[in-house]
């Protein structure tokens, strides 16, 4: 099925030169080379990311049993390797069909993504005992929904932040449902964190490196380990005009769920950052 990035890649001047992911690293073909040269590079671990319109095209409903069936090869021919496959449920690419209907700002596409969690995991759960729900959900939400920089291509705040907590809930409601399906999982969710360093002792060169870590990494980071929203984002984003009416999206019982144990928290980090 469609994605977000396929409708994003393919609408002119969203990506610089006209580029697309039609055809990438073409690792649905070449995976037994793949895997030939992880095995050579002696590696023990493989993280992947699981394309949710490639098994659910339009979302939930009916099972693309061919796109499920890769994703089984691919976990045997790891285990055959020695390789321990560690899955990534979500990294970006949501199936446009759910775009059409609100994409992450919309309530129902976290029960959409407890469906396919349930999908992925009795597939694979018998195999695979590592995994991520989402990878990077300040990158969907900030780049995705309020820049517009990103898929679905979205540039608006107040729907940013309403995708960041569709995409946090979804990671809470599915941590249950990954266990119950994988016996002895190990589940949890992947953030980006960047090293702020304020580029002097000035107020404004601190503030600023607080406030960029609050965007990037506590919003996600806090609710996933029981502390809330942080209070200094909050006013920030209400000040913006991101939540007009407060976060009125918050429902009861929300923030219980989405700060659901977790086994691990991945970090990607690419570098430090300088305000």
């Amino acid at each position: 099925g469609e994605s977000t990035w396929d409708r994003f890649t393919h609408t002119p001047g969203k990506i610089r030169n006209n580029d697309n992911g039609d055809m990438a690293n073409d690792h649905y073909r070449l995976w037994k080379k793949d895997i030939g040269l992880m095995k050579k590079l002696g590696l023990q671990a493989y993280r992947f990311s699981i394309s949710w319109p490639r098994v659910l095209p339009t979302g939930r409903g009916k099972v693309n049993q061919k796109g499920l069936d890769f994703y089984s090869k691919l976990v045997d021919g790891l285990l055959s390797a020695g390789i321990d496959p560690f899955v990534t449920l979500e990294h970006w690419d949501l199936p446009q069909a759910l775009e059409d209907k609100g994409g992450w700002t919309a309530r129902s596409t976290t029960e959409a993504f407890v469906e396919y969690a349930d999908v992925i995991s009795r597939a694979l759960g018998d195999r695979v005992h590592s995994w991520i729900t989402h990878n990077e959900p300040a990158v969907v939400a900030w780049l995705g929904y309020e820049t517009g920089v990103h898929a679905p291509g979205v540039k608006d705040l107040p729907a940013s932040l309403r995708a960041a907590h569709h995409l946090l809930l979804s990671h809470g409601m599915a941590v249950p449902v990954i266990r119950n399906n994988s016996k002895d999982a190990e589940v949890g969710i992947t953030l980006n964190i960047g090293w702020k360093v304020p580029a002097s002792n000035s107020k404004m060169d601190m503030d600023s490196a607080r406030l960029d870590d609050g965007k990037w990494f506590r919003w996600f980071a806090d609710p996933v380990y029981g502390r809330g929203y942080p209070s200094d984002m909050v006013k920030y984003f209400t000040k913006l005009g991101g939540a007009p009416n407060g976060l009125d999206f918050v429902q009861s019982g929300d923030m219980d769920t989405i700060a659901v144990p977790t086994d691990f928290i991945g970090l990607n980090y690419y570098g430090r950052n300088l305000h």
